[in-house]
Formats: C-alpha cells, structure tokens, sequence
C-alpha cells in the first residue's frame, strides 16, 4: 500500500497528557480523537489502540507507540498519551515528551493526587511552557462546591510551581460521557480544545540552524534499512541529505533515504517534528538512543566537560 503524503498546511505543535494514574489521560486522548474525527479533524483512536500499542511488533515507521495526531481549526497536534508513571519519566528525559504544552489530567471525584504534583513538577523540570487543566468525571461529582475546592486546589499547585495558577484555563468535563457521545461533554472537549489553541503558546522553530535530531528510538524495517526516530531540534532534513551520527563510539555517516511523520512521507521534516529517518548501510545495532543525527562536520563530540 502506497504511504499518503503529510501535508503540511498547520502550524505543528507537540502536546500531550500528564496526571495521576486512573485519572482519565488515555480516556481523554480517546475522545479528543473521537470528537475531533466527528468534525472531519481526526482519526478515531480507541481506548486500546492507544493503550495496547504492541511494542515488539515490526512497526512501520512510527513515532513512540502512544503518539496520536489531530487537528484543530487553526493547528496540528501531535500528541502523547502518557501512560505508566515509569514510563513518563524515561519518555520525559530521552525528550520523546519535549511537549510545547501539555494538559494536565485531574478527577473531579479525587482532586489532586501525588503523581498530579510529580507530573507538574517534571513538567516544570523540561521546560514546558503552559499546562491547561482537565477535570475529569464531573459527571460523577453532584457538589459544585467540590469542583471549586478541586480547582482552587489545582490553581495553588501550579503556582507553587511557578506555572500561571491564576490564568491557567480549568475545562470541567468527563472524557467518557465525551467518548459515549453525551453533547454537553463533547462541547467541553472542544472547550479544552480550544483552550490549547489560545493558551499554548506556538514554539518558536530553529529552521536556520544545521540540522540536528537526538535519536530518541531505533528499529529495523526487513528490506528497507534502519530507521532512527526522534523530535527534530534544528534545521531541516529531506531525502538524499548526508548526515553525521555521533556519540557512543566512533562517528559515522549516513543518507537519509526516507523521512517519515505518522507514517506518512514528508518532503522534508524541519525543526519541531516527530520524524523517522531511513537510514542508508547503517546497521541497527551501530545506533542508539542518546545518540545524535547532524549535518557534517557541524558538531564536535568531546569525551569530557
């Protein structure tokens, strides 16, 4: 099957789902997609396409198995859904997560909870600009007063993390009557959509600058090669660019011969996108996570500070 062409025709702006185990993070991300596709913006994504990603299966190229893509009216999103605590952590530091925003998930019925403060915190930790907050399962939650000291509690934990507690946008919903089809949720997912346009700032891209990309993962594709995946940090890259591969060990060159974004060709990927490159006479094993792509002769690696 031919792979479609990813049209570039929106700002792309990487975002994702943080909060408390059993809040709603994937529920959310589901209904996001649910919603959005009813408007011709989306792909539906189940709870368990999103949840069950096999992680050992031959993927085709893929950007870390819990990425989804949507578009709102005025942008594009790649999005996160991030699972297991753990998990997160390690995603956060290799920089899978370098989100632009991220919502940040919180039931109504529990208020905020220990991985809630953990999440905000590494969220402050890497940098990420402006958090926009979801409570969720406000259809389980008869006290208006509850929602409020919900809120209110929120609002003083992020500015204890230096976020902006006061104008940070609160959408009360419930991600499951969203994902069944309830109106009333489904137009507070819009809400929450909307929030991210206005609240989320637009990353500024390094287009100008060499290209570099940390590998952020490395997997074989029988018959095509080796492919590296990872968030663009500058510049640009298209096919038949020579690209340098440096750190942990001795340094090699490559060709891009294929670049790839939700598994859809792109003529180039720039500074900001989530990208697998095919890379030419590379073995899978001479790669690896930690490592960098560069233009030639960009970069020195030196072996101590």
């Amino acid at each position: 099957m031919a792979k479609e062409k990813f049209e570039r025709t929106k700002p792309h702006v990487n975002i994702g789902t943080i909060g408390h185990v059993d809040h709603g993070k994937t529920t959310l991300t589901a209904a996001i997609t649910t919603v959005l596709a009813k408007k011709g913006l989306s792909e539906v994504k189940s709870f368990d396409q999103i949840d069950n990603a096999p992680e050992e299966k031959e993927r085709g190229i893929t950007i870390n198995t819990s990425h989804v893509e949507y578009e709102t009216a005025t942008r594009h999103y790649a999005h996160v859904d991030c699972p297991g605590h753990a998990d997160y952590v390690k995603n956060m530091v290799t920089g899978a997560a370098q989100m632009d925003g991220a919502i940040i998930v919180v039931a109504a019925t529990d208020g905020p909870m220990p991985q809630t403060r953990e999440h905000i915190l590494l969220a402050r930790q890497v940098n990420v600009p402006r958090l926009v907050v979801f409570m969720n399962k406000c259809d389980m939650v008869d006290d208006p007063e509850m929602l409020e000291l919900v809120e209110m509690e929120m609002r003083e934990l992020l500015s204890a993390y230096d976020f902006d507690g006061d104008n940070t946008p609160f959408i009360q919903g419930s991600a499951l009557g969203a994902l069944n089809g309830v109106q009333k949720w489904e137009d507070k997912i819009m809400e929450l959509m909307d929030a991210c346009d206005t609240w989320i700032p637009l990353p500024p891209r390094d287009v100008d600058k060499p290209f570099l990309m940390p590998v952020e993962d490395v997997f074989s594709i029988t018959g095509r090669g080796t492919v590296a995946t990872g968030r663009i940090e500058a510049g640009v890259i298209k096919v038949g660019d020579e690209v340098e591969i440096l750190g942990l060990g001795e340094d090699k060159k490559s060709v891009v011969t294929g670049v790839e974004m939700f598994r859809k060709i792109l003529d180039e990927g720039e500074a900001g996108d989530n990208v697998g490159l095919l890379l030419r006479g590379i073995d899978k094993n001479e790669i690896k996570r930690g490592m960098v792509l560069c233009k030639p002769g960009q970069i020195k690696p030196h072996s101590k500070f």
